[in-house]
């Protein structure tokens, strides 16, 4: 064990978008010895992990488990004890759906050190990116959040009768796989057909789509139009201002994914101009401008600037240039 006690921090990358990720997560990234990242973190927020920390995939896709949830919670117990300063970076917000509270348990059992920097929630933030508000003074003054994972095998939990009559609009997390399910439920709790409802993919990223439909029609319309995962539903009246208050496509540059290339301390006031357009972008430096070493080169620089006065006109291509 290492003579410091390291300490862990749950921080939550949003839904995909980095311009989504807290200041506070952002900080606490960048300063970390040990990251242990999901599935669901956006590309751009993994390129932030520090050169010289421990990256481990841990991500959890269907039927696809890289880790079991207690090697996840060991993984963090570990880094922990060997002093590192450990950032548990998960998709959404760790404590809706997150197993936020369960991976805490084993440390607090060990005496480790931790905090939590929320989130933004895809059960926010993709509904607002497709133009749905989840409430409207006059559509739905409450909004329930309700997981629609499940075991193989095992029928889903959800109290339908209540969902159906709340009133509120309802928005199912990680439920596309039990669409079918889900509709079926909310018919026969007697939630009208007619009823608004989506299926939201990709939410936040080049590749987000939407179905809106009636509810009866929703499972065959998200099936015509090959809607996969990852998405949510949405269901209630205000699915159907979608059309109206859609903004994100309308930008002159949404679903494009841009690889930007320049040198990373001057990639990023590129990047935030791409992604103000709507594009998607993914820093990948592949240049690099550092002193000059080998004394073959210095003297052969020397030699061209001795013969600048031969020349009318000197262009530069680059600042650095």
């Amino acid at each position: 064990m290492a003579e410091k006690m390291g300490k862990v921090w749950l921080v939550g990358a949003g839904p995909s978008d980095i311009g989504l990720l807290t200041l506070k997560g952002l900080r606490v990234l960048e300063q970390a010895q040990a990251v242990v990242y999901d599935q669901l973190v956006g590309l751009e927020i993994l390129l932030r992990i520090p050169a010289g920390a421990e990256a481990i995939d841990v991500g959890k896709q269907a039927g696809n488990h890289k880790k079991t949830q207690e090697e996840i919670n060991r993984i963090l117990l570990e880094k922990a004890l060997e002093g590192k300063r450990v950032v548990r970076l998960k998709g959404g917000d760790p404590f809706l759906f997150g197993r936020g509270g369960e991976e805490l348990e084993l440390l607090r059992a060990h005496g480790v050190p931790f905090e939590i920097v929320p989130g933004v929630t895809s059960a926010l933030a993709v509904p607002a990116y497709n133009g749905i508000p989840v409430t409207h003074r006059e559509f739905a003054s409450s909004v329930h959040i309700i997981t629609g994972h499940r075991k193989a095998g095992e029928a889903l939990d959800i109290d339908f009768q209540s969902l159906a009559k709340g009133g509120g609009t309802l928005v199912f997390l990680m439920g596309v796989r039990s669409l079918p399910e889900i509709v079926r439920g909310l018919l026969a709790a007697g939630m009208p057909a007619d009823t608004p409802a989506a299926v939201l993919e990709r939410g936040t990223s080049a590749g987000q789509r939407r179905v809106v439909a009636a509810l009866g029609e929703l499972e065959d319309e998200a099936g015509r139009q090959g809607i996969g995962t990852p998405a949510i539903i949405v269901v209630g009246e205000v699915c159907k201002l979608a059309e109206t208050f859609g903004w994100y496509e309308q930008l002159p540059l949404f679903g494009e994914k841009i690889l930007v290339t320049r040198p990373r301390d001057r990639a990023s006031r590129l990047s935030e101009k791409l992604r103000e357009l709507g594009a998607e972008t993914v820093s990948l430096p592949s240049i690099e401008t550092v002193p000059v070493s080998d004394d073959e080169t210095k003297a052969k620089i020397g030699e061209a600037m001795e013969r600048l006065g031969e020349y009318d006109l000197l262009a530069f291509t680059s600042p650095y240039g």
